[in-house]
């Protein structure tokens, strides 16, 4: 059985959420919130980007559907909106890691 071919219309929402995961400040952001819901002030503490910066990511985040917002009273409070985002960062790592054991190996061997 054969893999689903992906339309071109599929391909270009994979590649905007890709690009949406591309910039380590936002990928931090999404970190912090893995810890559970916090508020601003709280991830400006988490992060260490200013208001605005984050301001900024948060929007991204939001709009391309990896947080959500709610009020409470006077704060905003964000939250993943599908923790399966730490599945690919995972595979990530895992792979960054694996390379990094083979470049000590490589570096062993020569030296």
């Amino acid at each position: 059985m054969g893999r689903k071919q992906l339309t071109p219309e599929t391909l270009r929402a994979i590649a905007h959420r890709f690009k949406v995961l591309a910039e380590p400040a936002r990928l931090g952001v999404l970190s912090a919130l893995r810890d559970g819901p916090q508020n601003v002030s709280e991830l400006i503490d988490a992060t260490g980007l200013n208001q605005a910066n984050l301001s900024k990511h948060l929007q991204l985040l939001h709009a391309g559907g990896f947080v959500t917002r709610q009020r409470d009273g006077l704060f905003v409070i964000y939250a993943l909106a599908d923790a399966s985002v730490f599945t690919l960062c995972d595979v990530m790592c895992g792979q960054l890691e694996r390379q990094a054991t083979a470049q000590v190996k490589r570096l062993r061997v020569k030296g």
